[in-house]
């Protein structure tokens, strides 16, 4: 994660106040002024895999979908199978331009039979609502289809960790607004409406960890109530704050890719390794042709999982990949890709990264070697997660 100088023109939070009382190592993260640190990543990291951590993902976009026409909307404009949610469900889902890169990736929240949330990434957020914008006037039913980017008057915090259940129903009480009467009796990649005065938070069994979590959406103005109550809950449980730096390293152990690095608008899902979440046998739907002549070819490459074989300082983003001649068997070594992210693995103690490399090269247990300053330190491809979370 790169750190810049902040300045008084980056955004912050409204739990800004909140992380400098703290302690929080403020940085520049997409123009917003966020915590990458407290106590330190590696800490914070083994906390939310033992305990739980909190984490402030207010710069996260929110934008409202509602209509009669809203879930058809939503179906051509995005990969995965809006029509299958049920209120109360949430699903991850993709957004690519005509031909198949991908705009951004994101979480979609039924909360109604008409009314939709969608949450994406912070440097995507004002390029996604003009998208969006003007994908509704080809899509030609504006009149039955209303979109709000509210961003603004939202913040919304993640608290993730085998712990985050017990704390999570210990911080907000009362019934549910939507289907399930408390917080633990949502499922995963469910939501939920639930009252904390006179204001509605949203609530959603969902995270970016690989840890049992939720993610906690409330207005700006009463978030830091929400923050406050998890963190006192979550005293006797070992709840820490935790900053951005152990969000990136929790994500990287699970192989969950990050927009701009993993995802781009020259990478396509089926390259990424998402086909999953692209359902071709919905009906059309923007970059569905492309993607799906692009299924049938087969893509040209890859993203992969790969870890450092021996002792070496860790992989990083824009590495080069290097692999052996495969075709002719002369053993030449010729670049093959590049490492998209990559660190030291506090889990496992070891660099690992995903990458995204030429198709022939992603077979399981493909060798590798990642040139790391100036020297070539062999790897292996490896099924992703690197690290499973305990039961």
């Amino acid at each position: 994660m790169e750190e810049r100088a902040t300045t008084t023109r980056l955004r912050r939070s409204p739990l800004h106040a909140a992380h400098v009382r703290l302690g929080g190592q403020m940085v520049d993260f997409e123009h917003w002024e966020m915590p990458v640190k407290y106590s330190g990543i590696v800490e914070e990291h083994h906390t939310v895999r033992k305990a739980a951590g909190l984490f402030d993902i207010s710069h996260m976009g929110e934008i409202w979908i509602n209509g009669l026409r809203a879930a058809d909307f939503l179906n051509w404009v995005l990969t995965n199978d809006v029509s299958a949610l049920e209120t109360g469900q949430a699903q991850y889902s993709l957004m690519c331009n005509e031909v198949g890169g991908v705009l951004d990736d994101l979480y979609v929240y039924r909360i109604g039979a008409e009314t939709f949330l969608l949450m994406v990434n912070a440097s995507r957020t004002g390029r996604d609502m003009l998208w969006l914008e003007e994908k509704l006037e080809e899509f030609g039913q504006s009149n039955r289809v209303v979109l709000k980017n509210v961003s603004q008057d939202y913040g919304a915090v993640a608290l993730q960790g085998r712990a985050s259940e017990k704390i999570l129903s210990d911080a907000i009480g009362g019934n549910g607004l939507i289907k399930v009467d408390r917080p633990s009796d949502l499922q995963k990649n469910e939501i939920e409406a639930f009252a904390l005065g006179d204001r509605d938070v949203y609530v959603a069994r969902t995270g970016y960890t690989g840890e049992d979590g939720f993610e906690v959406i409330a207005p700006a103005e009463c978030i830091g109530d929400v923050w406050n109550r998890l963190l006192t809950a979550g005293e006797s449980e070992g709840l820490k704050p935790c900053g951005l730096g152990a969000r990136d390293t929790l994500r990287l152990e699970m192989g969950y890719p990050l927009y701009g690095h993993e995802l781009s608008e020259q990478i396509t899902p089926l390259e990424a390794g998402l086909g999953y979440f692209v359902k071709l046998g919905k009906g059309e739907f923007v970059g569905s042709v492309e993607l799906a002549n692009q299924k049938e070819k087969k893509p040209n490459r890859k993203c992969v999982a790969f870890r450092l074989t021996d002792k070496a300082p860790p992989p990083r983003a824009e590495y080069t990949i290097w692999g052996r001649d495969t075709v002719w068997k002369t053993g030449d070594l010729n670049m093959i890709g590049k490492v998209t992210s990559g660190n030291q693995s506090p889990s496992l103690g070891i660099g690992i990264g995903l990458a995204l490399v030429q198709s022939s090269f992603a077979g399981m247990g493909t060798k590798l070697e990642v040139n790391i300053r100036n020297r070539n330190v062999p790897a292996e491809v490896v099924k992703k997660p690197f690290y499973k979370p305990k039961d």
